[in-house]
């Protein structure tokens, strides 16, 4: 019975992120995945190899993350990524001129730059909508769209989209539906469950979740589109070295234990910030009234650890507020064990012209806070203290 029952479809997630595509290094029984640090693999004659011929190609230690994050994602097949924008420039490589994308508009600064100063001048077409209405998807959706790109929760408003829902408009018009799970995390959110034809991540963000990778990754269950993507990643040669592979999969098998930890900090913090009078508006998906707070318990596992904020006073006073912050510290990224706080105007969406963050309702006063695993009452001290009157 063991081995049935130890089947890696019976297995939970927390089992699966320590075990799946981890097994014990066959010739020396090592636990811990090896670094196969090598560029080229000796054949037994011309093209005839063990399954390996040249690292950009595959990797044993890249093959073992990509089985880990299948399994996570609950998907068929994984492909890991040098970067999350590596993951987003080879998703893309799909298209070709004159093809239509609608995107969410509230969507990463990176991810808009790529879409508007890059594969704009390839001839490629965008429509920047508010992707928490399926209204607005399917007014936006023409004979040319091929692809529905979301982040469910967006960056950095947090806004939920009805994931299920987008996927039928897009299959409706015979587009594929991508989303960006970086946020919720597989933990929280598996988007191929809900009729997602891509999900995507920066693994740099909460898989890793150490703030000592830069990483990438796509799941999907179609083979035909995992070798198109295989093939097109290849080519191009967004592929992560096996370093980051080994450090990713480091980060992975304790990713269950961080995400409770992070959504009860970000639960924490979001109350406290909700009834602070300086705080004019909050946004976590984890509040009751917060629009997309229904949404989310429905498709979600949890609510995850991002909390967004607007302040009274705009961008000056979001200034002096974070620069006040001792724990939280000052950055870009997100999902480490580390508390970070940024301002997405002048940071993380600066690439976003002002018209269309004004547009998106990105305030230029919002703060977006990381919430990291410190101990709950140093965060909530340290938000406290910025957050006073001068003097």
């Amino acid at each position: 019975m063991g081995q049935k029952y130890l089947s890696s479809s019976k297995l939970r997630f927390a089992t699966r992120a320590i075990h799946i595509g981890q097994d014990p290094e066959a010739t020396t029984g090592a636990v811990t995945v090896p670094i196969y640090q090598t560029s080229t693999y000796a054949q037994r004659a011309p093209g005839v190899h063990k399954g390996y011929d040249y690292s950009r190609t595959d990797n044993p230690t890249r093959t073992a993350l990509q089985t880990a994050l299948a399994s996570l994602e609950e998907a068929k097949y994984g492909l890991a990524f040098s970067s999350g924008m590596g993951a987003a420039t080879t998703a893309m490589l799909q298209f070709k001129h004159g093809d239509h994308v609608i995107s969410s508009r509230d969507v990463y600064g990176g991810t808009y730059r790529l879409f508007k100063r890059v594969l704009e001048n390839f001839g490629m077409r965008f429509s920047f909508v508010e992707t928490s209405s399926l209204s607005e998807i399917e007014r936006a959706a023409t004979p040319r769209t091929r692809l529905v790109w979301i982040e469910s929760p967006t960056n950095p408003l947090l806004r939920i989209a009805d994931i299920r829902g987008v996927a039928k408009i897009a299959h409706r018009h015979r587009a594929l539906c991508l989303v960006d799970n970086t946020f919720a995390s597989p933990y929280f959110q598996r988007p191929l469950t809900l009729g997602a034809d891509l999900v995507l991540h920066s693994t740099t963000k909460y898989i890793g979740g150490h703030a000592d990778i830069v990483g990438g990754a796509i799941c999907v269950n179609d083979r035909a589109l995992y070798e198109r993507l295989k093939y097109l990643q290849n080519a191009v040669g967004a592929t992560p070295s096996p370093f980051d592979c080994f450090l990713t999969l480091r980060g992975i098998k304790t990713l269950a234990l961080r995400m409770r930890e992070h959504e009860k900090n970000a639960t924490r913090i979001a109350a406290f910030l909700k009834q602070h009078p300086r705080v004019r508006r909050v946004y976590y998906p984890g509040l009751s009234d917060d629009p997309g707070h229904e949404l989310a318990a429905a498709q979600m596992d949890g609510f995850s650890g991002m909390v967004s904020f607007e302040v009274k006073g705009g961008l000056a006073e979001a200034r002096r507020i974070v620069s006040r912050l001792k724990v939280f510290k000052i950055a870009e990224s997100l999902g480490g064990v580390e508390s970070l706080v940024e301002l997405p105007a002048i940071m993380t969406h600066a690439s976003i012209p002002k018209a269309q963050r004004k547009k998106a309702g990105l305030d230029d006063g919002l703060i977006r806070l990381s919430a990291g695993i410190e101990d709950i009452e140093d965060l909530v001290a340290d938000l406290e203290y910025a957050l006073r009157q001068r003097g």
